[in-house]
């Protein structure tokens, strides 16, 4: 066991965050920040394989995929990813996960005397937040300032003012026909979401499409993943001259670059809205049973660009913090949005 005193501060990080996609890319402006603010930190992301084209344009930052489906997925295959990782010569972690898999690995890092650092999920501010009865509607603290308590935890802090964003990346070449430049602006549209509770209903969505195709100087790209969406997208795209669906088409990598470079982004409360923050694209988000003030609000995005139910009609907003539980006829809060106000707010950001 390691002695207290032999290493008084980390220098190389373990970082584990394992999912959701969404809650993944909020690491990555702590991160920037982090290794701006500390160079010669070495630091170590434990995640899903698919999210390493994420973390890819970071320094000083290492990439481990965590097989959970696999050779990870029981306790045993846990702690031998543990050792795995200790073999790196890592000697701390920084858990912003903490769920079952990850306690699993701190436990065993615990043990062998390396410093642990979890998230404070705020459960009992959430619960308030939610709850049907004598809820406290109040901002919460956001989940990217939550990640950064964690390195503070450590001794690392930071200070997320002092973020900056990347360039835009590189178009690759498959990417590259796509982008119709007789088109002054390109917009990506992601219309699914996890929970039914904060999913705009598919038919409205398309008058939204169908507005922005009558100006004529717009090209949307429509984004989602799985065969039921890519078929429902492909069937909408062949509506319109000006809309190309993507789904199932590119690579993570490639969806990356191509979000890097639109004008907008609408989505719903989901992780697409993360995935074009991070890349400081202006990202209209769109709130059905969630609501901004549980923290999941996408990073650097000005509080006008949420469209928001109406809590004056459904007051028991927000029911629950993912959007899965609501009660009866709160299925309907997200429709309170219409078309227009969402048309009039793509329209109101790409002039700004």
């Amino acid at each position: 066991m390691r002695s207290k005193t032999q290493n008084p501060k980390p220098t190389h990080i373990l970082i584990i965050r394992l999912s959701a996609l969404g809650d993944v890319a909020m690491s990555v402006p702590v991160l920037r920040v982090l290794c701006a603010t500390y160079p010669h930190l070495q630091l170590t992301v434990l995640s899903k394989p698919f999210h390493k084209p994420l973390f890819d344009e970071l320094p000083n930052v290492s990439f481990y995929p965590a097989e959970i489906k696999t050779k990870h997925k029981s306790i045993a295959g846990l702690i031998k990813l543990a050792r795995e990782l200790e073999n790196e010569g890592i000697d701390s972690v920084a858990d912003i996960h903490s769920v079952l898999r990850s306690q699993v690995m701190t436990s065993y890092f615990k043990l062998k005397g390396i410093p642990i650092a979890k998230i404070d999920k705020g459960r009992a501010e959430k619960k308030a937040l939610t709850r049907e009865k004598n809820n406290i509607f109040k901002p919460l603290k956001t989940t990217v300032e939550r990640y950064a308590e964690v390195f503070e935890k450590l001794g690392y802090p930071i200070d997320l003012s002092m973020h900056q964003f990347p360039l835009k990346k590189q178009i690759p070449g498959k990417v590259i026909p796509l982008f119709d430049t007789t088109f002054k602006k390109h917009i990506g549209i992601a219309p699914f979401a996890a929970h039914a509770g904060k999913m705009y209903p598919l038919e409205l969505m398309e008058e939204v499409i169908a507005g922005l195709d009558k100006e004529k100087q717009f090209q949307v790209f429509l984004f989602g993943g799985g065969k039921q969406e890519e078929e429902q997208l492909n069937a909408l795209a062949q509506k319109y001259n000006s809309v190309t669906n993507l789904a199932g088409t590119l690579s993570f990598d490639q969806e990356l670059a191509m979000l890097s470079n639109l004008d907008a982004m609408l989505a719903m409360d989901s992780g697409n809205a993360h995935l074009a923050a991070i890349y400081n694209v202006p990202t209209i988000t769109i709130w059905g049973v969630t609501h901004p003030y549980a923290g999941f609000y996408p990073f650097g995005q000005p509080e006008e660009n949420a469209l928001l139910a109406d809590r004056n009609l459904y007051p028991l907003i927000p029911t629950s913090i993912y959007g899965n539980r609501f009660p009866k006829g709160y299925e309907n809060a997200i429709k309170t949005i219409s078309p227009q106000q969402i048309l009039d707010k793509i329209l109101k950001v790409l002039q700004r």
